[in-house]
């Protein structure tokens, strides 16, 4: 998909998330959400609220973050680990909040994952996976790739542009890959 470079600057940083997981997920979060019928925004709010209760007693979530850590290094520990979007004072006010447990893990969780910090932050990452999952139907690190080269290509492509897709050409050369075309027999 792109060519290969030279890693001279700071490692990437790949993505965790995998194209089977990412399809559970939006499946469970999407389940009977139709948008424009009625109730969809709390059909929305009930899955989002299930999905995320789920994810804090999965076994990947408690190896990393288990139940006995106290309050201030669970916040503090999930902040580092999203890039920092929390301010000091959001953290020690989420940190409150939980340790008098009026925010339970989950609520936590889903407070620092929406955070428009982190949203902000990730925003040309995620579109990049995006065009992955969505087009090649595949990891960025799966055949005919074995690593995260074209990746990277993208993603440092979409960053010079200023997270203009349209100007970077992504979409365009992902619908005419020749990846993308043998999925729809074009030649």
């Amino acid at each position: 998909m792109a060519p290969r470079r030279s890693r001279e600057r700071t490692p990437l940083a790949i993505p965790i998330v995998r194209f089977s997981e990412f399809l559970t997920d939006t499946g469970q979060i999407g389940n009977g959400v139709i948008v424009g019928q009625p109730g969809w925004p709390q059909a929305l709010e009930n899955n989002k609220v299930t999905y995320f209760n789920r994810f804090v007693q999965s076994a990947r979530f408690t190896s990393k973050y288990p139940a006995t850590m106290v309050p201030a290094t669970f916040v503090h520990s999930l902040n580092v680990n999203a890039g920092n979007p929390l301010s000091p004072a959001e953290e020690t006010q989420l940190t409150l909040e939980h340790s008098t447990g009026s925010k339970s893990r989950a609520q936590v969780l889903r407070q620092i994952a929406e955070h428009q910090n982190l949203a902000n932050s990730e925003i040309n990452r995620a579109f990049v996976l995006m065009q992955y999952f969505g087009y090649l139907r595949r990891n960025p690190n799966d055949t005919p790739d074995s690593d995260y080269t074209g990746y990277d290509f993208w993603l440092t492509k979409l960053n010079q542009f200023n997270g203009d897709y349209i100007g970077a050409e992504m979409v365009k050369a992902f619908l005419t890959s020749t990846e993308y075309r043998k999925r729809f027999g074009a030649p």
